[in-house]
């Protein structure tokens, strides 16, 4: 699901409402959702709190994964909640991927539950499939990040 977080996002906006409706009727196994502010992350543009109402209905629906960018680094988190509470079981995992050509930023304040940083460009391949999803980071320059996730 593509969302606007520079339009008002909160429960009672339209876009809530919107996305409110929109999870009631996704009978989809997966559910990832995207927009350009990130709510977690450890370099200097992220932590956007006027997301977290988005991520709070997006967890209490079984969401799996946000993307947002913002920040011009690649970043990943385990599952967590919308307060950043880890949750292996019910959290949502949420890339950040500002990695498209502008300079990179640095990291500076290491979030909890940060898994892997990259302060580098490139491209992600997200890939869905039956129950679960897949991610390749592809740095310009260095090492990557790859791995799978299951859908709840």
């Amino acid at each position: 699901m593509a969302l606007n977080s520079n339009l008002p996002v909160g429960r009672n906006s339209s876009q809530g409402a919107w996305l409110k409706a929109d999870l009631a009727a996704n009978s989809a196994k997966c559910t990832i959702a995207y927009w350009h502010f990130p709510l977690f992350s450890s370099s200097k543009h992220g932590n956007i709190e006027q997301v977290r109402d988005l991520w709070r209905t997006l967890y209490e629906d079984g969401a799996d994964v946000v993307l947002g960018a913002h920040d011009h680094v690649y970043e990943r988190f385990a599952p967590q909640d919308p307060d950043g509470a880890p949750d292996s079981v019910n959290g949502i995992r949420e890339f950040v991927v500002g990695t498209g050509g502008a300079p990179p930023y640095p990291f500076v304040d290491v979030k909890p539950n940060s898994e892997v940083r990259l302060s580098t460009n490139g491209v992600l391949r997200l890939a869905l499939k039956a129950g679960g999803y897949d991610w390749n980071f592809i740095a310009v320059n260095g090492p990557g990040d790859a791995g799978s996730g299951t859908c709840h």
